[in-house]
């Protein structure tokens, strides 16, 4: 009961943004995530995972019960982790480990965010958990499919869980432990085939991504290789952008979402419905033949922005309400009681205060993340222990790929490694923990 009781406190401190703010804390996706079960849609540039998990909880009522599931889920699996490096759990440690990376960390302003960022943590600490840790048979079939759901809901996510069976595979390998690189891998095979059936239901389209390469395009548009490819081989490819060479936006997300972006309206100024969608074939086109002109410049721009985006971990614009009253809150009138739209509106995020309010964590989280990188070091030196050293490689690997499949792939956001930073000093206390004497093995 002691257990139970400190996972459930715990779960309720990590999303402590949400009770300042008055609701959960939104996004403008997080309309797109909803309309997913409420219209229904299978939105053009989203996978169809994440808003049906939310619906198993809202049911249409309220958007309270997700964010303490999301709380739950990541206060549980830090729970698992612990009892498996430690050989042991202990509520005291749960609760300072919780509240401390609650506190400094930007772990809370995503554990409070209804968007699948959540479950980027959850690739991690779940492949772990599967690889290594000793499971009932009902933990590892529970972390097994919420793991395979967590790397479908984010495309970004098969990359980063293919660099994770790449760390489990290599470790498995010089141990001889076979069946640790298969347990890490079958999630990752059962993400691919749940993205292959829903896509081929929703798009027609037996593919892991049908419109990705769109966002591709908008990055080395922004970065300027696309936009070179664009210019030098039009008019002769007949490309729907040729009619805007000279006139491409240099930033990414105002190609993608701006209603004025080429992609969005034609040259006689008419809106296009999905134009993401539609522009998909021609950017798979103009990707392709990009690389083949300029794949020096690619890799360079990839690599610069992977770069980058590893030192983003502020919450970023997951805290401002100016993005959400024309993507989300049409979809809470339409589809909850006249209660939850109220409670929406006055929430500090839809009035524009909750930004300000949280600005100072900003620089805490900063200082936090620099100083949890020598920290982890000394864990490592401390312990010297295969098990300690297998647990930070996957963390890092983690961290790593997490930048090069936003960053690198669609464009350096905050938010994108605020999701997962928060690993890196939560891996440092876990291993500084004391363990119980009869769990030390495999010293290196």
């Amino acid at each position: 009961m002691r257990g139970w009781l400190a996972v459930v406190l715990a779960a309720l401190a990590v999303v402590w943004p949400a009770f300042w703010n008055g609701y959960p804390l939104v996004f403008s996706d997080t309309g797109a995530f909803l309309h997913q079960t409420l219209g229904p849609l299978m939105i053009w540039d989203k996978p169809w995972i994440y808003g049906p998990m939310m619906h198993l909880l809202h049911w249409q009522v309220s958007l309270w019960p997700v964010v303490v599931g999301q709380g739950l889920m990541l206060s549980w699996l830090l729970w698992r982790v612990q009892a498996w490096l430690r050989g042991e759990a202990s509520a005291g440690w749960h609760l300072g480990l919780c509240v401390g990376l609650a506190l400094l960390t930007p772990l809370p302003f995503t554990a409070a965010l209804l968007m699948p960022d959540v479950l980027t943590p959850v690739v991690v600490l779940g492949m772990a958990l599967l690889a290594w840790a000793p499971l009932a048979r009902w933990e590892k079939a529970a972390i097994g499919v919420l793991v395979a759901l967590a790397i479908a809901s984010h495309l970004s996510h098969l990359p980063l869980a293919a660099g994770l069976v790449a760390v489990v595979a290599l470790a498995a390998w010089r141990k001889g432990f076979v069946l640790a690189g298969v347990r890490a891998a079958l999630p990752l095979l059962g993400a691919i085939g749940l993205l292959l059936v829903t896509n081929a239901v929703g798009h027609g389209r037996w593919s892991l991504s049908p419109h990705g390469a769109t966002f591709m395009l908008a990055r080395l548009i922004a970065d300027g290789p696309a936009a070179r490819t664009i210019e030098a081989e039009c008019p002769a490819r007949g490309w729907y952008l040729c009619g805007f060479v000279g006139k491409l936006p240099t930033d990414s997300d105002i190609f993608l979402w701006d209603p004025a972006s080429p992609m969005n309206r034609d040259l006689e100024g008419r809106p296009i419905f999905l134009g993401g969608a539609r522009i998909s074939p021609e950017a798979r086109e103009i990707v392709a033949e990009t690389i083949r002109r300029e794949p020096g410049t690619v890799a360079m721009t990839f690599l610069r922005n992977t770069i980058r985006q590893l030192g983003l971990i502020r919450p970023g614009d997951t805290l401002i309400g100016s993005i959400l009253p024309e993507g989300l809150r049409p979809r809470i009138a339409e589809g909850f009681p006249a209660r939850e739209l109220a409670a929406y509106d006055a929430g500090l995020q839809s009035r524009h205060l909750l930004e300000p309010e949280m600005r100072g964590f900003g620089l805490v989280d900063e200082v936090v993340m620099v100083l949890a990188i020598p920290l982890l070091g000394f864990a490592l030196w401390r312990r010297r222990e295969a098990m300690a050293w297998r647990f930070a490689a996957l963390v890092l690997m983690g961290l790593l790929a997490n930048a090069a499949a936003t960053g690198g792939l669609s464009g350096p956001h905050d938010r994108y490694q605020a999701r997962i930073a928060w690993l890196l000093p939560a891996a440092a206390v876990l291993l500084l923990m004391p363990q119980k004497r009869e769990t030390r093995r495999e010293i290196i």
